[in-house]
């Protein structure tokens, strides 16, 4: 299937999520009754649904958005440059919107597809879902629906590691050093996310680390097609 699909027709993207709260004590009434009834399949031994609230981030319906990265591969004087860009902010809708914007003007690429690690799983369903909760209408692309599964146009580096083994998840970070990339990992990683949002209020080093991310999905991407990574001289930073 990667034989089809050309680096150029991809957007590469990461997102970093938080809890909607900076901690359980300022949840309200009616969102701590519902945490707290989900905690108790995340709770084991000691374990309480105040204990666990650092984990609201991952799901949906308790976690937001606070960054959306992408990147996209261009061909140039014969030679690969990677463009990133990110969406981030304190204002969820208004990234969210913005990132809609720009994915309604990608996918009337005919071949468009998006491409996160566990994307499937994460990213892609993250976003969707948020952008219903903040009643953004979703992108055709994003929009899976009733969809075929030939018509959905997700990649996902770690199922495409898998080789049909449904048991086995890999981290991007271990796929970069078994494929000697550069390491996203080089200064916080996504268990210290919240608390630089919450206590650091350092979003921009959260945007860096994003961006890293998605580059390191790119590179592992292009190593999967047997061609070579991007130099750090062709990586650029762009506008939306």
């Amino acid at each position: 299937m990667l034989n089809d699909v050309k680096p150029e027709d991809i957007l590469f993207l990461d997102i970093e999520t938080v809890p909607q709260f900076a901690d359980y004590a300022q949840l309200p009434e009616p969102h701590r009754k519902l945490w707290d009834k989900k905690a108790q399949s995340l709770c084991k031994d000691t374990d309480t649904p105040e204990s666990v609230y650092n984990r609201a981030g991952i799901y949906a319906e308790f976690g937001k958005i606070i960054c959306i990265s992408v990147g996209f591969v261009v061909n140039k004087e014969n030679h690969r440059f990677f463009r990133v860009k990110s969406f981030y902010g304190d204002n969820e809708k208004e990234l969210l919107n913005n990132f809609a914007g720009m994915l309604l003007r990608f996918e009337k690429r005919p071949s468009a597809n998006l491409c996160g690690h566990n994307g499937k799983e994460f990213d892609f369903p993250f976003i969707a879902r948020r952008m219903l909760i903040n009643g953004i209408t979703l992108p055709e692309i994003l929009n899976v629906a009733g969809k075929k599964p030939w018509e959905v146009k997700f990649l996902d580096t770690m199922e495409l590691w898998k080789f049909g083994d449904n048991k086995h998840y890999t981290s991007l970070n271990l796929l970069t050093h078994v494929f000697n990339i550069p390491s996203p990992k080089d200064d916080i990683d996504g268990s210290q996310v919240a608390d630089c949002y919450y206590k650091l209020h350092d979003i921009e080093r959260i945007a860096i680390y994003c961006e890293k991310d998605v580059l390191a999905v790119a590179q592992l991407f292009l190593r999967y097609k047997g061609l070579p990574i991007i130099n750090a001289e062709n990586i650029e930073q762009v506008d939306a």
